[in-house]
C-alpha cells in the first residue's frame, strides 16, 4: 500500500519550487508599455474574435466602438504631461481682424457681463494697446506682441510698468497658453485700459 503524499514540502523542495516559479520569464519584464501593448492587442483580439461571431451590423458597431475608443486612448496618452508646463509662447496680439478701440472695448465688456472672463482679457488688453495706436503714443505694427506693446508703453508711462507688464503676461496665458482667466483679471485689464486713456 502506498503512503501517503506529504502535504508539506521540505524547505529544500520550497527553495526550488519558488526559484523555479520565479526564473519564468513574465516575472522578468520590465517594460511597462511593453507590457500595456501586449494586453491592448489581446482586447483588440478578443473584440475582434467576438466581433466575428456577431450579425455583420454588429461587427460594423464592435468596429467602430473599438475604433473609439483606441482613439479616445490615443487622445489621453497625448494629454498627459510629464514636464511642468512652460510659459506660453508670444505671438502676434491682434491677429487677423481690424477692430478700433471702442469696439473691442465694447466686445470686452460684453464677453465679461457674458462670463467669459478670458475673451474678455484678451479684447480689453487689445482694446488698451489700439487706444494708445490712436492716440499715436503707439507705433501700428499689427505683428507686435503683448510684451512688445507693454515695453514701447512703459517708456511713455513708467508709472504704470507693473501694471502694463501683468497685463501682457496675462494675455499670452490667456490666448496662447490657453490658462482660464478671472473676471478680476479682466476687469483689471480693463481697468488699465481707463487709467491710461485719461493720460495725457
Amino acid at each position: 500500500m502506498l503512503g501517503e503524499p506529504p502535504l508539506v514540502p521540505t524547505p529544500d523542495e520550497a527553495r526550488s519550487s519558488l526559484r523555479e516559479e520565479l526564473l519564468r520569464p513574465e516575472y522578468h519584464e520590465t517594460n511597462l508599455v511593453a507590457r500595456l501593448l501586449r494586453w491592448l492587442q489581446r482586447q483588440v483580439d478578443r473584440g475582434l474574435q467576438a466581433a466575428a461571431d456577431l450579425p455583420s451590423l454588429s461587427q460594423v458597431a464592435a468596429v467602430v466602438v473599438l475604433a473609439l475608443l483606441v482613439t479616445a486612448l490615443a487622445w489621453l496618452l497625448s494629454r498627459a504631461r510629464r514636464t511642468p508646463r512652460a510659459r506660453p509662447a508670444a505671438g502676434p496680439m491682434l491677429g487677423a481682424e481690424r477692430l478700433d478701440a471702442a469696439q473691442l472695448r465694447a466686445r470686452a465688456e460684453a464677453a465679461l457681463a457674458a462670463g467669459r472672463p478670458a475673451q474678455a482679457l484678451v479684447d480689453a488688453f487689445r482694446s488698451l494697446a489700439v487706444r494708445q495706436v490712436e492716440r499715436g503714443r503707439l507705433d501700428d505694427a499689427p505683428g507686435a506682441t503683448a510684451h512688445e506693446v507693454a515695453r514701447a508703453l512703459e517708456a511713455e508711462f513708467p508709472d504704470h510698468r507693473a501694471a502694463l507688464r501683468r497685463a501682457a503676461l496675462l494675455f499670452d496665458e490667456v490666448l496662447y497658453g490657453h490658462h482660464p482667466a478671472t473676471a478680476e483679471q479682466a476687469r483689471s485689464v480693463l481697468d488699465l485700459d481707463d487709467r491710461m486713456a485719461v493720460l495725457r
